[in-house]
């Protein structure tokens, strides 16, 4: 038994064909448009899925880096001071041979031991370095200045380490504290460097030929000591940076990568999606001009 297919039949059947392509036009339009395969999540369930997750990744990745750089920075700033340090206490060791020697008169140990307070406030200053506003020497409590300038040593920070993560599960200590370096002076006899610099100062002053034998003997051995213990601090120092750059180099590979994974992901072929563009517009345009005339010929046949 044959059906008889009205007009009604063909016009519903030619505005659903023409939805269809319309719809797959759009859909094609919006892909060039934002250069993205994935436009809404029920394009693909599991690569959207799969995106979100890349950008979580992206996102921790490039967050370890900018704290890798942060610790750099500290770590680099640290390194800068100490190596001052260095420098102002190398000058003191000469000032000490000097010191020692016997040929020297009162007012030529009086000013050698004015010079020595003046490296040891210098030594101080270099402590005080600061990066971003915050004191790199004063444990976690950055905003508090270390040292203060003229007779009292006293350390005004405190000794927690500063940590940075620069990676899942991985934490670096940056920081050195300025007691561990300088120390705490006289009152705290703990025989580091501001406690060896002051008694230099006394035994320059004071004349006798005992302090001229410990400026000779226990002062510079002291001091040795203590330049030693700077070496290895600037060793470790140098050991953390090394360390970060190579967390650099390793984060930047990852970060690559996971940009790499997430376009393949989520971008649009762009040739492939200009070529259905183009297929799918000339569908459209096709599907116009022959609904137009089935649809022209029907109403001239209803109007007769």
């Amino acid at each position: 038994m044959s059906t008889r297919v009205t007009n009604s039949m063909i016009t519903r059947s030619l505005l659903s064909d023409l939805n269809d392509v319309t719809a797959r036009l759009v859909e094609t339009q919006q892909k060039l448009s934002s250069g993205k395969e994935l436009t809404r999540p029920s394009d693909n369930p599991f690569a959207v899925s799969r995106a979100i997750a890349l950008r979580g990744s992206l996102e921790a990745t490039r967050q370890y880096q900018r704290n890798t750089i942060e610790a750099r920075a500290w770590s680099d700033t640290t390194e800068v001071a100490l190596a001052r340090i260095t420098d102002t206490i190398q000058r003191a060791r000469e000032l000490l041979v000097q010191g020692g020697n016997d040929a020297n008169g009162p007012a030529a140990r009086e000013a050698i031991a004015a010079e020595v307070e003046g490296l040891i406030d210098a030594a101080k200053q270099e402590a005080n370095t600061a990066y971003a506003g915050r004191y790199v020497f004063a444990g976690t409590d950055t905003d508090t200045r270390p040292y203060a300038t003229g007779a009292s040593d006293a350390y005004a920070g405190n000794a927690a380490a500063v940590a940075r993560e620069i990676g899942p599960g991985v934490s670096l200590n940056v920081n050195v504290m300025g007691s561990d370096v300088l120390g705490q002076g006289q009152g705290a006899a703990d025989d580091k460097l501001l406690h060896v610099l002051r008694d230099m100062v006394d035994h320059l002053r004071g004349g006798t030929p005992a302090d001229a034998n410990a400026l000779r003997t226990t002062d510079l051995a002291r001091l040795d000591d203590n330049l030693d213990e700077l070496t290895r601090v600037r060793a470790v120092v140098g050991s953390t940076t090394n360390r970060l750059e190579t967390a650099e180099s390793r984060l930047l590979e990852l970060e690559e990568a996971s940009r790499t994974l997430l376009s393949q992901t989520e971008d649009a072929d762009m040739a492939k999606t200009l070529i259905d563009f183009s297929t799918q517009q000339a569908v459209y345009q096709s599907a116009l001009r022959a609904g137009a005339n089935i649809v022209q010929a029907s109403l001239l046949d209803f109007l007769r």
